[in-house]
C-alpha cells in the first residue's frame, strides 16, 4: 500500500505587512459578534433572527475604520475576532493573496 504524505504550504510572513500599508483586507471581512464586547452600537448590525455583526458600508467596508488613516476608530473596543485577526499571520497572508 503506497503512502502518501500531506504537503504542508508554506506561507512565510513578510517582514513588510503592516496595517498602516495595507488594503484593510481584513476589514471587508464580516465579523460577527458572539458576547458583548463594547462596541459602540452605532457600530453594530442586528439581522432578522437577532444575530449581530460589526456595520458594513454600502461598499463592504467596516463601519468603523476611518478611511482616511485606515485605523480602526474603535481598536481599544474592537470586538475579538478583530483582536485574534493577527497582523501578518496566517489569515491575513490569506486574505491579501486572494485581494485582485
Amino acid at each position: 500500500m503506497k503512502r502518501s504524505i500531506p504537503i504542508k504550504a508554506e506561507i512565510t510572513t513578510d517582514t513588510d505587512i503592516s496595517c498602516a500599508r495595507c488594503e484593510a483586507c481584513c476589514c471587508r471581512l464580516e465579523v460577527i459578534l458572539i458576547t458583548d464586547t463594547g462596541v459602540p452600537d452605532r457600530f453594530i448590525a442586528t439581522d432578522q433572527w437577532g444575530g449581530m455583526s460589526m456595520a458594513q458600508l454600502d461598499d463592504g467596508w467596516c463601519a468603523a475604520l476611518d478611511r482616511n488613516t485606515m485605523k480602526c476608530t474603535i481598536y481599544a473596543q474592537r470586538p475579538q475576532n478583530c483582536r485574534d485577526f493577527e497582523m501578518g499571520g496566517h489569515e491575513c497572508i490569506l486574505e491579501r493573496s486572494s485581494q485582485p
